[in-house]
């Protein structure tokens, strides 16, 4: 017998081999006919997998994330059987789950194009071979069979990834006539997939590298039941709608040039104006947290992201140097602030009574994204982060780790994000080699992390493989009003670069002591935390950061030096706006208002200007009444502290 830890604490006995679908239907039919996949320690295998000794179990439906995972991973499969029907002798890529859906990279053939007009023959012959309801079978192949397999079937990108796969380790799946080179897991059978749709095509080079051929990449999403599709279709309309591309250019906030440079934003007017309430607002709460501003240059010598490791890392893959006419001397446009900000720390010497040293800049730094990658603003080649380092003794860590946690919870209580889960991202116990340091160190951060944010009470999830390479990381995600997921602010902990800058500070024994650095950007980056913001909200943003707060609309030329006055008034009170004096008739200025999200339409006429009053309408609620403008000013300012307090 073996003992069996399920997610509740309990633990079941059950003969040795049991699987994860005899679990399953032990404690409940319910349960059997819904269950997908178990993760078993820290794995996700078949349900048809013997399990051979004590575990930690977790059966996954299609509520978890893995399991999801799993249904799409499998969904893949069902594609390129589709597609090896449709297209005899189509060659296969990959085919991996993705966060809504999956993809497969095919090689159609000389001859062969794909595109959206063949979308519907395929989803019919997915839902076909799904209702054979074939099982997702696991064999365990040898390394020369696997390549003889493929060699008879002439699939050389198969056998490319054979090549970097060590004897022993190789699996096939197979469902229906379609077999394929997997690690796996996947669901049971086919039947589970009631509802496909095909989304996109794109091209996609093979392993990224453009100097491969291109293949086509075929984006899908499945669902069990119909239902769920079309309401998922339904939200991808509301998303289209809230896009912040177009947005954007709709509330005039942001544009690009090819002039300029793809990747690089012109922010406008209004977009500056919202940008710089959200740097005031997080100045203001950086001084009560005790972080000092600092400024540092765009660009630094070669040997500043020699030191840091930056340039080992990423150097290739970054904007190319920037030489000057004296020989050998090379700068970079800054891909990172913290080398700068280790610098400012070593300015002169530090006592332990001083730790911690809290640095805060708004600081632009620029990477090379390769064309296909640039997505509005959230995936720029110049963008500002909201970063700030602190350095503290190690007895500080875990406090000042805690007080980091306390703002990025601000900020998201003040913007609207109230679902997110703190995803604990650790080192790839299975590839040390790609990160800097030691075991110890990194030990500590791991272990730093992990308690900060269980005494926090946070929502983790822990993900293995995705710490930054010079340490550990707290990434924040966060859902939207649409329910995507979205990585907004990020914490981390790093024993590496204080080594690597041979920084000190004086301790209490007197001696020479190494400080340990906390990365950490709430926003993450503006470009990115307004795009978010943008399709979060809908364009219709938290009243404190709205780039107008309020039109004032003059019913007619007499009431245009009024308007005049009242705009003047709530200047003075930082309320932010416009008057609309345009000769239109006031149906039409307050439409335009609407449109374009002003939160408050203050309309004057006669009445209103005989009482020193306006005439409140509020956008998407319509008409509030009259108050005179000392009311309206004092309820305005009511609600923003509300927001910003809560």
């Amino acid at each position: 017998m073996i003992n069996i830890t399920l997610p509740d604490g309990s633990v079941r006995q059950y003969q040795k081999g049991v699987t994860g679908l005899e679990i399953a239907s032990s404690i409940s039919e319910g349960l059997a006919r819904n269950v997908l996949a178990v993760k078993v320690n820290d794995s996700v295998w078949d349900l048809s997998r013997p399990i051979e000794e004590d575990a930690n179990v977790q059966l996954l439906t299609w509520n978890d994330d893995l399991g999801k995972n799993t249904f799409w991973h499998s969904s893949a499969h069902l594609l390129a059987e589709a597609l090896e029907e449709l297209y005899p002798g189509i060659k296969f890529g990959i085919g991996p789950p993705v966060e809504n859906g999956f993809y497969y990279d095919v090689d159609l053939g000389e001859g062969r194009t794909f595109s959206q007009d063949d979308f519907a023959k395929v989803e019919q012959k997915m839902l076909e071979l799904a209702r054979a309801k074939n099982e997702y079978k696991r064999e365990e192949v040898s390394k020369a069979d696997a390549i003889k397999y493929f060699t008879e079937k002439g699939d050389q990108y198969k056998l490319d990834l054979i090549k970097d796969l060590e004897d022993g380790s190789i699996t096939f799946y197979t469902q229906g006539k379609f077999v394929d080179l997997c690690r796996g897991p996947h669901i049971p059978n086919t039947g589970f997939i009631k509802a496909a749709k095909l989304m996109n095509v794109a091209g996609a080079y093979w392993r990224g590298d453009e100097k491969s051929k291109q293949l086509t990449r075929i984006y899908g999403v499945t669902f069990p039941k119909q239902k769920e599709l079309t309401e998922y279709l339904e939200r991808l309309e509301e998303a289209k709608k809230r896009d912040h591309r177009k947005l954007g250019k709709e509330l005039e906030l942001f544009a690009f040039s090819e002039k300029v440079g793809m990747g690089l934003p012109l922010w406008l007017p209004k977009g500056t104006l919202l940008r710089e309430r959200l740097e005031q607002f997080m100045r203001k709460a950086q001084v009560k947290a005790g972080y000092q501003p600092v400024v540092t240059p765009h660009i630094g010598s070669k040997e500043l992201y020699i030191t840091s490791g930056h340039y080992e890392k990423y150097g290739a893959d970054s904007f190319q140097p920037i030489k000057t006419p004296n020989e050998g001397e090379e700068f970079f446009l800054k891909p990172m602030n913290c080398p700068h900000h280790c610098e400012i720390y070593k300015t002169r010497p530090r006592s332990y009574k001083e730790l911690p040293v809290r640095l805060a800049e708004f600081g632009t730094v620029y990477r090379y994204e390769q064309s296909g990658e640039l997505h509005g603003l959230t995936r720029v080649r110049g963008f500002t982060q909201d970063d700030a380092h602190i350095f503290c003794r190690p007895d500080q860590v875990k406090d000042e780790f805690k007080k980091v946690i306390d703002l990025v919870l601000y900020v998201f209580n003040a913007l609207g994000f109230e679902d997110y889960t703190a995803q604990i991202s650790l080192r790839d116990p299975e590839n040390k080699q790609k990160y800097i340091g030691g075991d110890e160190a990194w030990e500590k951060a791991e272990s730093a992390i992990i308690e900060a944010a269980e005494e926090k009470g946070l929502r983790t999830v822990t993900e293995l493989g995705e710490a930054a390479f010079y340490g550990p990381k707290l990434d924040f995600m966060v859902r939207d009003a649409l329910g995507r997921k979205w990585q907004l602010g990020t914490i981390q902990v790093d024993y590496q670069l204080p080594e690597r800058f041979q920084l000190e500070y004086i301790g209490a024994d007197n001696q020479k002591h190494r400080p340990v650095m906390i990365h950490r950007a709430p926003f993450g980056s503006l470009e990115r935390f307004v795009a978010v913001l943008i399709e979060h909200c809908g364009g219709n943003f938290p009243l404190w950061l709205s780039p107008e707060q309020f039109a004032i609309l003059p019913i007619s030329e007499k009431y245009q030096d009024f308007a005049q006055q009242v705009y003047d008034r709530l200047q003075q009170e930082d309320i932010r706006g416009f008057v609309d004096n345009r000769d239109e008739k006031i149906g039409r200025k307050i439409r335009d208002a609407e449109v374009s999200k002003v939160p408050y339409m203050l309309i004057v006429g006669e009445k209103e200007q005989e009482n020193g009053a306006v005439s409140v309408r509020r956008h998407g609620e319509g008409d509030l009444g009259t108050m005179t403008v000392e009311e309206f000013i004092s309820s305005f300012q009511s609600k923003v502290a509300e927001m910003l307090n809560n």
